[in-house]
């Protein structure tokens, strides 16, 4: 896989963990010529993810929002860049462009992008897969809802179809490879 998408957080005010997480992933991407596709925020780990991935010579494809250009929150690392018309555009960028997604930590948008990934594949738009990075647990409640939806009969065929979960560096690597 060589086009990878990353969902994360436009926050500067989380716990160092993930921003070193969210590097660490950057650096990675770079160093084994990938490319990077993320919303082009120059803020919160979506910066830390793209300067890393530039710094080790990733190419860089930013999917931006017109609120983000308003706000001047533009990257001025990006190699690409998609102008979209709101949220839901870019999310179908991305999705176009990406041919797997890592959500990294994040909030209700980091959640909207990982929902709509696997949303349109359970309906068969595509057959994309949603990796949950798991950094320190960050992921625990909504992988126990998840696993709610199926046994009540929630989900229409088995969800591990549509996402899987890494709870290391090591086990992320193994499955962008």
């Amino acid at each position: 896989m060589n086009k990878i998408a990353v969902f994360c957080s436009a926050s500067d005010h989380v716990a160092p963990v993930f921003h070193e997480k969210a590097a660490e992933l950057g650096a990675w991407l770079g160093q084994h010529n990938k490319w990077l596709i993320y919303g082009g925020s120059n803020t919160g780990l979506m910066d830390d993810v793209a300067r890393a991935a530039k710094e080790n010579g990733a190419m860089i494809m930013g999917v931006v929002p017109t609120k983000l250009e308003e706000r001047s929150m533009v990257s001025d690392l990006l190699d690409v860049t998609f102008r979209s018309v709101n949220l839901s555009d870019r999310k179908d960028l991305m999705l176009q462009e990406a041919e797997v997604m890592v959500a990294l930590p994040g909030g209700v948008g980091t959640l909207d992008e990982i929902f709509h990934v696997m949303a349109s594949a359970t309906i068969g738009y595509h057959d994309k897969k949603v990796i949950l990075y798991n950094v320190d647990g960050f992921w625990n409640e909504i992988i126990s809802f998840l696993d709610k939806l199926e046994a009540m009969n929630f989900a229409h065929r088995p969800l591990c179809s549509v996402y899987t979960v890494a709870n290391t560096f090591e086990e992320l690597t193994q499955l962008l490879k």
